[in-house]
């Protein structure tokens, strides 16, 4: 079990940095991606996708990876919590963008592998009262 906690808590982590680095990168302009990408989208720079993925992803992915790391009840909901969140983030993406990255399916079967590991954790009823 520990094993599963320190490598779930890790990815997370991992996750949350590259979010945060994704995030700023965005908010300071993302130079070297093409506008055009968001053409048809609501969006008309990568400023708001970048606060999404900076704020939401990489925060959830934060906050995650410490419930994790401390054993906290609430790890195993917010791990599944935050690989749905991941996985809607790509589908979003893909869907507005289209596939322009090796990171879209990474990020995917990240999510996949975060939410087969939350399976391992506790339960809310298994911790001790």
């Amino acid at each position: 079990m520990k094993i599963i906690r320190i490598f779930l808590g890790c990815l997370l982590a991992f996750i949350a940095l590259n979010a945060f680095g994704g995030g700023y990168y965005g908010l300071s302009g993302a130079e070297s991606i093409p506008l055009s990408w968001l053409e048809g989208s609501p969006f008309t720079s990568y400023f708001i996708p970048g606060v999404f993925l900076f704020v939401v992803v990489g925060g959830m992915c934060a906050l995650s990876s410490v419930l994790v790391f401390k054993n906290s009840v609430r790890a195993r909901g917010m791990s599944v919590a935050c690989a749905v969140l991941l996985l809607a983030w790509i589908v979003v993406q893909v869907s507005i963008i289209g596939y322009v990255s090796w990171m879209q399916p990474a990020i995917i079967i990240f999510a996949v592998i975060i939410f087969i590991l939350a399976r391992y954790l506790p339960k809310r009823h298994e911790y001790a009262a």
